[in-house]
């Protein structure tokens, strides 16, 4: 019905349906902006097919749905984040691997809870069924068991893909990259859980996204929490992704769909409230392990003592001033057993500025971007696909590496810094006409000496515009080659900043740009 109307509104002229569409929100107050948005994109899709006036076909101009492009200055604010990450993982003794874009279905079904709808399937290619990753956790998971490997400690940056509605302007997509660390082997409890909340305090830290809390629970807490508060044993994962919301809603939607959605006593969500209201530190620990009735849990009291042993560690490491144990954390996903923690950022975003929403329509809205860390121990997941079902214990966290980008792009659109987008260290230019081979020359000298140089692809340029070009692609040094500097063997190098020009013999220019460039 929907479609008929969008059709008969537009009346085959695509210029005239998009307004239409919209006057009939007001008209049709069932009709959602997703919904025409869908229309719109079938309409554009099949004008594209039937053709223009002129007979040529039409191409619809867009990403798609939950993805987007990166221009040269996101891509250098994203390589500068990359680069610290990656830096934080090598400190601390990571190696890496790569895996396919794509598994066997069944590797990645009955692993991610409710979340399994959100996998993208891949029709039947060849007599197999496959799907899109949807983390980095399971590939892991898989390769450690196909690979009968019981140690590493491994980091890997690659892209996923959820099936998910996304947000774009809040770094939610459908297609993002995610930067995993995890630690996988048979160690002493709690000192690699505490090795990655250092690593996740470290990144975040460094990177300056503002001031951020690192939550931490155990689900052995969440399912003793559970047991002594009258769940059914068949409901824990469903309750637990339930309360995993309480980040998003407040606690009386989430108690209503316990009760009303899957089907809990509203007397368990009363005593699920108390408890997932709580927060504190090795403190909060202690007291629960004297709880009447969470005492009653051996697996409780479990979770509650390496709790405490993770904060000893924690301390030593020097990161408690922003670690708390937050018993409302629950993490969604089906193949934590542990120790499990989320990093949320707890400031507003910068100032607002206009983005480009998905659909085209210009959108104000500041960073909101919630959770930009998460992690946990999984020690039975190898053992899901090894034939033998032997387990190794692993524990990772992932960084919501395109939510820091949300904010690191907003911060630079505020900032009056201007972010260089090449790594030139030099232009080689002329001054007079019919010098083309000479900066040839000279600009091989310097690339052969590993000194990134670039030179303009014209036989006589204007000196004015060669210096212009550097001044806005911010190249810190130019090299001119004139008649006399020839003659002399000279060439006359100029700091862009300060216009500052000096002669430096031939011989002595490389050295000269290294030793001017080395520090910036």
């Amino acid at each position: 019905m929907l479609g008929m109307f969008c059709i008969r509104a537009c009346s085959g002229l695509v210029g005239r349906w998009t307004a239409t569409c919209v006057r009939s929100l007001h008209v049709f107050p069932g009709i959602t902006v997703d919904q025409i948005d869908e229309e719109v994109s079938k309409l554009l899709q099949l004008k594209a097919q039937l053709g223009g006036n002129d007979g040529k076909n039409q191409f619809v101009l867009k990403t798609p749905k939950g993805t987007r492009d990166y221009n040269p200055k996101q891509m250098a604010i994203r390589e500068k984040v990359f680069n610290t990450i990656v830096g934080c993982f090598k400190r601390h003794g990571a190696e890496t691997i790569d895996t396919p874009v794509f598994e066997l279905k069944e590797t990645l079904t009955g692993k991610y809870g409710e979340d399994s709808k959100l996998i993208y399937d891949l029709k039947d290619q060849g007599g197999e069924l496959l799907a899109l990753r949807y983390d980095l956790t399971v590939p892991f998971a898989r390769y450690l068991a196909m690979n009968k490997i019981t140690n590493i400690k491994r980091y890997h940056i690659a892209k996923v893909y959820r099936r998910d509605n996304p947000a774009m302007t809040r770094g939610r997509y459908r297609e993002f990259y995610q930067c995993d660390f995890d630690i996988a082997g048979q160690y002493d409890a709690m000192i690699p859980d505490a090795e990655c909340l250092k690593i996740v305090h470290e990144i975040l830290s460094e990177l300056d996204l503002g001031d951020f809390r690192i939550k931490v629970n155990d689900r052995r807490i969440l399912d003793g929490m559970f047991a002594v508060c009258g769940v059914p044993d068949d409901k824990f994962r469903t309750i637990c992704s339930t309360v995993d919301k309480l980040d998003k809603m407040p606690w009386e939607e989430v108690k209503k769909e316990m009760v009303n959605e899957k089907g809990l006593s509203e007397e368990a969500a009363d005593q699920i409230g108390e408890y997932v209201s709580m927060q504190g530190g090795m403190d909060l620990a202690e007291r629960l392990l004297q709880d009447q009735k969470m005492s009653q849990s051996k697996l409780a009291c479990a979770g509650l003592s390496d709790i405490k042993l993770l904060f000893t560690y924690l301390q030593l490491f020097q990161v408690t001033d922003k670690v708390v144990f937050d018993l409302s954390l629950a993490r969604g996903l089906d193949y934590y057993t542990g120790i499990i923690y989320e990093a949320v950022l707890t400031q507003a975003g910068v100032a607002p500025v206009t983005t480009e929403a998905q659909n085209g329509a210009a959108a104000e809205e500041s960073v909101s971007v919630g959770s930009v860390a998460g992690g946990g121990r999984y020690d039975g997941l190898v053992g899901m696909f090894d034939p033998k079902g032997r387990k190794v214990p692993c524990v990772g966290v992932s960084i919501g590496i395109e939510r820091v980008f949300s904010i690191m792009e907003q911060k630079a659109e505020a900032s009056t810094e201007k972010i260089r987008t090449t790594e030139v260290q030099i232009m080689v230019a002329s001054a007079q006409k019919n010098l083309l081979e000479e900066k040839l020359k000279l600009v091989t000298e310097l690339w052969n000496a590993g000194i990134k140089a670039e030179v303009m692809y014209k036989k006589n340029p204007k000196l004015l515009s060669q210096l212009q070009h550097c001044e806005e692609s911010g190249i810190p040094l130019v090299a001119i080659l004139g008649e006399q500097e020839l003659k002399d063997g000279v060439v006359k190098l100029r700091v862009v900043a300060t216009r500052e020009e000096v002669d430096i013999s031939r011989a002595a220019l490389i050295d000269e740009v290294w030793r001017r460039t080395s520090a910036a």
